[in-house]
């Protein structure tokens, strides 16, 4: 077995922040496994998910939910009732954080649980991505208000919170634009 050349906290330097893979840490050293599992007893690294861990020593504020979601599935971005809360449009604070993505890993099983929040993937068709309707924040992708109005009935299959809904704040030429993509099912429940 090769010795590692670098120090502990030269390979921490070089992984990105505040979000990295075991993967990564391969790239830089032979048993990452050894490594990252002492990193994380030191303090170091924390694991988010399998395989996903947050460069502590390098990035002080935990990575938000939103950018966890996000790089866990690739592609992925964040939309329906957490989108449409994180906009002003849905008062209600959701505690389920739904991840739209063309990753076949969706489900139950695929569920990440962070900072008291449940992080769950949603899949979409392609058709549907609309990367003109997805906002690029800092460190993660985000529906537009519009687009996750859409999402929400696509998926859920109905309008729920429908009482609850700041409409007034959408754009309504850009949610008519982009509901002529989805199925009529989804313009009639909401009312298009």
């Amino acid at each position: 077995m090769r010795q590692n050349p670098f120090p502990a906290i030269d390979i921490l330097r070089r992984l990105p922040a505040p979000l990295f893979t075991s993967s990564d840490a391969a790239k830089l050293i032979a048993n990452e496994n050894t490594f990252l599992y002492r990193a994380s007893k030191k303090g170091h690294v924390k694991k988010i998910a399998n395989r996903i861990y947050w460069n502590v020593l390098f990035s002080a504020d935990p990575p938000t939910v939103e950018a966890v979601a996000c790089f866990a599935r690739k592609p992925s971005y964040v939309s329906c009732e957490w989108a449409l809360n994180y906009h002003g449009i849905l008062l209600q604070t959701p505690r389920v954080c739904t991840a739209v993505t063309l990753h076949p890993g969706i489900g139950k099983r695929n569920r990440i649980h962070y900072e008291g929040f449940v992080i769950e993937y949603s899949g979409i068709a392609e058709k549907l991505y609309l990367p003109e309707e997805i906002l690029n924040l800092e460190y993660f992708l985000m529906a537009t208000p519009e687009k996750a109005l859409l999402d929400t009935v696509y998926l859920r299959k109905h309008l729920p919170f429908a009482d609850e809904l700041e409409t007034g704040m959408l754009d309504k030429t850009r949610l008519v634009k982009a509901a002529a993509r989805y199925p009529e099912r989804v313009r009639k429940a909401i009312s298009l």
